[in-house]
């Protein structure tokens, strides 16, 4: 048995207005038809709803009890046109975010708080990989939204611009080039352990590359995973280390290490926005990347 929503807004109205010709001007319906449609209703519920006199028609206990059910019926239908409302003006849903550590550190967590106090009902999922690793999830639809260093990562995502960051280096406390505020060049650390991200990240190429081209090998004694870990093998006399600024702050005053600017034009990072080519976005995600892409505050130095 297939019930009719406009039929049971009309027995509604009915029961409401305790009359057919005032309940069918409400609904904008003739009066005859209004009362075909009624008629459809109780054949379709088999009971009778109405009773029908020289007096006009009065509601029975069958119809009582199915006012509240049309209610609920109707309230229902008037809520997912609501809900479907919010979907497409891309206040309600789901993005799938996945970010390199830099901008995971440096970044999200107060530009997405902003994000989701604006937008309660949309649930941001979130997923730390490397930038290489982030373009083929949004490439392969595992992603809705990417966060990677600026690249060449092939023509099925597309880039936006996003943040720029600068790498720095952290050594102990005490270290000599500790004093060295103006800053250093890598060639003056060459020298030294270093203590490196894990294999695929992009601050080791950069780092690799850029000791290829002093001619010398880059002594990489310990490999971690997050830049915690970074900071804490540092102030633990273990090496120095490589990492964007913003993060390097997180760490200032909470360990013994110092933040030591890397005057290389490398050091230098644009941080992009990915998408697929030739795909519009949902309009929550798209709700997301103008929000990301809007200004944020520059910053601070670090200093030592």
């Amino acid at each position: 048995m297939k019930l009719d929503p406009v039929s049971l807004r009309l027995f509604v109205a009915v029961m409401e207005e305790s009359a057919i010709a005032r309940a069918a001007a409400r609904e904008h319906i003739a009066p005859s038809a209004a009362s075909r449609r009624l008629a459809e209703l109780e054949a379709a519920l088999r009971v009778e709803l109405f009773t029908r006199s020289n007096r006009g028609t009065e509601p029975t206990a069958a119809a009582f009890a199915l006012l509240d059910m049309a209610r609920g019926v109707l309230n229902d239908l008037d809520g997912i046109a609501v809900q479907m409302s919010d979907f497409r003006a891309g206040v309600r849903g789901q993005v799938r975010v996945v970010a390199n550590i830099s901008a995971i550190t440096q970044f999200l967590p107060t530009e997405l708080q902003r994000f989701m106090a604006s937008h309660p009902q949309v649930q941001v999922q979130l997923q730390e990989q490397i930038s290489t690793a982030v373009a083929r999830s949004v490439a392969e639809n595992a992603a809705d939204v990417g966060i990677l260093n600026h690249g060449s990562y092939g023509d099925r995502v597309a880039l936006l611009p996003y943040r720029q960051d600068k790498l720095v280096l952290v050594v102990p406390a005490g270290h000599p080039l500790a004093k060295r505020r103006g800053g250093v060049r890598l060639a003056d650390a060459i020298d030294c352990d270093f203590v490196g991200m894990h294999p695929g990240s992009a601050i080791n190429h950069v780092l690799t590359r850029a000791a290829a081209e002093l001619e010398r090998p880059l002594r990489l004694r310990i490999q971690v995973t997050g830049y915690d870990a970074l900071c804490l093998m540092v102030s633990a006399g273990l090496g120095v280390g490589v990492m964007p600024r913003g993060s390097a702050q997180l760490y200032r005053g909470a360990l013994p290490v110092r933040v030591v600017p890397l005057r290389e034009t490398w050091a230098q990072r644009r941080l992009s926005l990915c998408v697929r080519s030739g795909e519009s976005l949902s309009s929550v995600a798209r709700l997301l990347v103008d929000h990301l892409r809007g200004p944020a505050p520059e910053p601070e130095e670090a200093v030592a």
